[in-house]
C-alpha cells in the first residue's frame, strides 16, 4: 500500500534538500517570511499547535491564514486574524499530513515576541512546525510519527540543540503546544 504524500510511516527518513525543502512534505509556499540574518545559525525548533476555528480542525483555514487568503468572515473568531500575516517552516494536519509554507533556510513568522537561553527574537535561528490541534484535545497518532520523522531530518540537516514548545519562548503569552503534548512520546519515537 502506499502511503499517502507528506505522510510518515513508522521509520520514514526524510531529508532536507540544499535549497530548505523537505522531500516528505507537500509544498504550499507562503508569502510570509524573511531572510534570516547571516549570522544566524539554526539551532531551535519550536512547536505550535492551532486550530480554525479555535478547537475545530479541517476545513483548510490554517492554510489559508498562512496564504493570506482566509476569508475573515467565514467565522467571528476569524475577526481578529484581518490583518495578521503569519507563517510556519511547516504544518502537520490531523491525519499526519505534512505541509511545507517556508523554506528552512529563510524565516518564517510563528515565533513573535520571544527568546530562547538569553536570545531575542527566536524566528531568527529557529524552525516552527505547527501541529494542528489545541491545548484541549489529544495530538494524533500518526502526526507524532510525521513530527519524529521531520525532526529527524532537520536533525540531520541543521545544528538543532533543542526542541521546545512556544510557551517556554514566549512563557507567559504563549501556551502551546500544550499539555495535552505527549513530549515523552515525541522522545520514544525519535530514538527508534
Amino acid at each position: 500500500m502506499l502511503a499517502k504524500q507528506g505522510v510518515a510511516p513508522k521509520n520514514t527518513h526524510w531529508a532536507i534538500d540544499q535549497d530548505g525543502w523537505c522531500a516528505g512534505a507537500t509544498q504550499l509556499p507562503s508569502p510570509n517570511y524573511g531572510v534570516r540574518p547571516a549570522a544566524s545559525e539554526i539551532s531551535l525548533i519550536v512547536l505550535h499547535n492551532i486550530s480554525l476555528p479555535a478547537g475545530q480542525f479541517g476545513g483548510g483555514y490554517i492554510q489559508d491564514l498562512f496564504l493570506n487568503r482566509l476569508n475573515c468572515d467565514l467565522h467571528p473568531s476569524f475577526n481578529d486574524l484581518r490583518e495578521l500575516k503569519v507563517s510556519a517552516h511547516f504544518l502537520i494536519l490531523r491525519d499526519g499530513s505534512l505541509l511545507q509554507c517556508v523554506s528552512t533556510l529563510a524565516r518564517a513568522w510563528h515565533a513573535g515576541v520571544s527568546a530562547f537561553e538569553g536570545r531575542s527574537g527566536c524566528n531568527d535561528f529557529s524552525i516552527g512546525i505547527e501541529l494542528e490541534g489545541s491545548d484541549e484535545i489529544a495530538f494524533e497518532a500518526q502526526q507524532y510519527q510525521t513530527l519524529a520523522a521531520l525532526c529527524r531530518a532537520l536533525l540531520q540537516r541543521f545544528a538543532i540543540q533543542h526542541i521546545v514548545g512556544h510557551n517556554e519562548i514566549a512563557p507567559g503569552r504563549k501556551t502551546d503546544p500544550g499539555p495535552c503534548f505527549d513530549w515523552q512520546h515525541l522522545q520514544t519515537l525519535l530514538q527508534d
